[in-house]
């Protein structure tokens, strides 16, 4: 069941209107060594001999990205086995208890991710993506160029859904092509990034005396 008011919600519209750090075309941000539910450390490199790849940033604990689940692990099986052009890679960065590495080990093992599931602990994966809510898709092409970013589809009700973004940006960069529909708002609760407070001068302190 979705919770009211976290939803994000808006007309589909040019590049970079809802993305506050990255437009359609920009060379994606790169991550290394992130530590994922296999035990291993992953990076975008790794991911050199395939075409196209699929970046969304979820997490356990946000309703949307748990309604979403089933739809990313059938888009996955799909598109995205060992032998395919695509990869698909799930990366979250909450710090709360639900979303930690060992609660993200046993959501991947029961709902049988065959994706990476990473965690970044220090959340600038996200920063550079300026990915906000989970999930939040990024779909890149050979040359790892933006083409895609926004929501995974055009309705978080699974039945309802008309327009499938993400597949569409992936079939489109598979033959070389943006695809028509290149940014969306995404849907989704929001990415609890943590904010350090500033330190205050000694004059700070001395004026509020």
């Amino acid at each position: 069941m979705l919770i009211a008011g976290l939803l994000l919600t808006g007309p589909v519209t040019l590049a970079g209107e809802f993305n506050p750090v990255l437009d359609i075309g920009d060379k994606a941000p790169k991550w290394e060594n992130l530590p994922g539910v296999d035990g291993k450390k992953h990076s975008l490199a790794d991911l050199k001999n395939k075409s196209v790849v699929v970046v969304f940033f979820t997490c356990n604990s946000c309703p949307y990205a748990v309604d979403y689940e089933d739809r990313i692990v059938a888009f996955a099986n799909r598109h995205a086995g060992k032998s395919s052009r695509v990869a698909v890679v799930g990366i979250n960065v909450n710090r709360i208890t639900e979303d930690l590495l060992p609660a993200m080990k046993i959501k991947a093992a029961e709902k049988k991710f065959r994706f990476p599931y990473l965690f970044d602990e220090t959340q600038q994966i996200a920063k550079d993506y300026g990915a906000g809510f989970t999930p939040e898709f990024f779909v890149l092409n050979p040359m790892r160029n933006v083409v895609y970013m926004g929501a995974f589809d055009d309705s978080p009700a699974a039945d309802k859904v008309k327009i499938r973004h993400v597949e569409n940006a992936v079939s489109a960069a598979l033959t070389g092509k943006l695809p028509v529909v290149r940014e969306t708002v995404p849907i989704g609760c929001r990415i609890r990034i943590e904010r350090r407070r500033r330190k205050r001068t000694k004059e700070q302190d001395a004026s509020r005396d």
